[in-house]
């Protein structure tokens, strides 16, 4: 056994590490949810116990955060435990941490048929660059990053298809104690991201006049050599939707909505998995793929009709 240390000095060791072999955005991650989680309850701690790490994540349920969030945490906790362990400044037992059982279901925000037409219709009679990117995430269920990031080289009007291989985000750093943030243009965070998607009719038939004339190496949502960031074009998207008169929805809705209409299409799953970019086709089943009462109704009928 080595000399032991405190968790805070274990902290700033393993973030040492980590920095020279993880993305840039991953490390900001990582470092917000030790700063403003983990380092305020262990840093002086000289270790942790499961009965520390299981009352730490009742107390993070109890303020409000998401199981998701809190097993995010409890992931970082982990890994900086083991790195600990394996240099041996102390004692490290694996831990077996339990979740309450969630009793509220996951509801995804889509639009309806008639107002996802009525969306895409004011953008086709009011064309701006900008609008133009919200008709794209619901033809093609782009993330908001990825449209932000969207250049007219990625755009290929001859073979109609989107190449989806860059996003932009804003991430936090925290250095001495400050914080400061910085807007970064990168890959996509899983190589599943990366990914080729074909135009619809109409949204072909939409950007190939503009295609001819624009400067590809520009952005499509400025049309210009600089982009615009999330924050940014997500205050845009919610003020067109207010003054189209539709439900409050976040951006990611449109994503949503995109997914809804592919599985309503009969779409098979694992093409929907692709487009969407998603690296394991479970996450698509259990978003979006849940029998409507319809579908439950034909079930019933066809296993009576077994019977007779």
């Amino acid at each position: 056994m080595n000399e032991q240390k405190t968790i805070s000095e274990i902290i700033e060791l393993w973030k040492a590490d980590k920095k020279l072999y993880i993305k840039k955005s991953s490390y900001s991650a990582y470092v917000l949810l030790l700063e403003n989680h983990i380092l305020p309850v262990f840093g002086s701690s000289m270790s942790v116990t499961e009965k520390d790490a299981q009352s730490f994540v009742f107390q993070k349920l109890e303020q409000g955060l998401s199981h998701k969030t809190v097993k995010d945490i409890l992931i970082v906790l982990k890994m900086v435990l083991k790195f600990g362990a394996k240099h041996k400044w102390f004692d490290y037992q694996p831990l077996e941490i339990h979740f309450p059982t969630e009793r509220e279901k996951l509801v995804i925000e889509v639009l309806s048929r008639t107002n996802q037409k009525k969306i895409m219709n004011h953008v086709k009679e009011h064309f701006t660059f900008r609008n133009l990117g919200v008709y794209i995430c619901l033809s093609a269920g782009m993330r908001i990053g990825e449209i932000c990031a969207l250049t007219w080289e990625d755009i290929n009007t001859e073979t109609g298809i989107i190449h989806v291989r860059k996003t932009i985000q804003r991430i936090y750093n925290i250095e001495n104690g400050i914080r400061k943030t910085e807007l970064i243009l990168d890959t996509p965070k899983t190589k599943h991201s990366i990914r080729e998607i074909p135009m619809s009719r109409d949204l072909l038939r939409m950007i190939k006049p503009d295609k001819k004339i624009v400067n590809n190496s520009f952005f499509v949502l400025t049309n210009d050599a600089k982009p615009t960031e999330p924050r940014t074009y997500r205050s845009y998207y919610k003020k067109l939707m207010d003054e189209l008169g539709m439900p409050s929805l976040k951006f990611h809705g449109l994503r949503h909505s995109f997914a809804t209409r592919c599985i309503e299409s009969n779409c098979d799953y694992k093409t929907v998995s692709v487009l969407l970019g998603h690296s394991n086709i479970s996450t698509t089943l259990n978003l979006y793929v849940h029998p409507n009462m319809e579908q439950k109704k034909k079930t019933i009928e066809q296993m009576f009709k077994g019977l007779r």
